[in-house]
């Protein structure tokens, strides 16, 4: 049975334990709502994002870690590529998440890992690219899993961030807000039977940095070549930036 916070807590360990907790419950589910929700947008938002990482070395030693993982879309999105020859490390710290998605991987090149984005289980600078897709804003320090993104970065290696955003467009952005949080809660609690995780959704994005903000922490955190981009009218967004040195 699903538990219920008090709360969305903002300390970091409170907040680590609610999305551990509601990524694990909502696992079997999740597929299902991410499309159901988004009306198969984020497939495609799956694809730009890919298609921003790229080109890609014709190597089978070229290596792309996708953090915060779930169950695979984004990995799956890479690997099925014509061309693409390397390997994907999939990584996220709901243990659920990732056993709910390994029957979608067949014999593909991903390499499920359960860790913590916050705490990367990996040597420095070993990596070529970096995905990130719908999971920053999920990470209790926003800063710190910059930080260790690049660290695990080869240099000349490249991040790409795919994230909720909220439209700019004040109609598009009240009937984004209106369907946000009033329609998008409902048709997740009725389908995933979960009394919270779809209102936590909205919240967290409501609380994250707009597109530029979230630019110039990449860059405070020593990314460089930072550029953005909005997608379908703002309701995501794609960040693109490189570690240099």
């Amino acid at each position: 049975m699903a538990s219920t916070p008090d709360a969305f807590p903002n300390q970091a360990e409170g907040r680590d334990r609610q999305v551990r907790t509601i990524f694990s419950e909502i696992a079997p589910r999740y597929d299902l709502l991410n499309h159901l929700l988004s009306l198969n947008v984020d497939r495609r938002w799956r694809k730009y994002a890919v298609d921003a990482l790229g080109p890609f070395e014709e190597s089978s030693s070229y290596t792309v870690l996708d953090a915060c993982a779930g169950t695979f879309d984004m990995s799956l999105e890479l690997v099925t590529r014509p061309g693409f020859w390397g390997r994907v490390v999939a990584l996220d710290f709901a243990l659920p998440m990732l056993a709910e998605g390994r029957t979608k991987l067949s014999t593909h090149a991903v390499s499920p890992v359960c860790g913590d984005s916050l705490k990367l289980p990996f040597a420095d600078a070993v990596f070529h690219s970096v995905m990130v897709a719908f999971g920053i804003r999920n990470l209790s320090d926003v800063d710190d899993g910059f930080r260790e993104l690049l660290r695990i970065l080869r240099p000349g290696g490249k991040l790409v961030v795919l994230e909720f955003t909220i439209p700019p467009n004040p109609l598009l952005r009240h009937l984004y807000l209106f369907y946000f949080h009033r329609i998008l809660p409902v048709i997740g609690r009725l389908v995933s039977g979960h009394p919270w995780a779809y209102s936590y959704l909205p919240e967290s994005v409501r609380g994250f940095p707009g597109p530029e903000p979230l630019a110039e922490r990449l860059r405070t955190t020593g990314f460089q070549d930072v550029e953005w981009s909005y997608l379908t009218g703002g309701m995501a967004a794609i960040h693109l930036a490189r570690r240099v040195g």
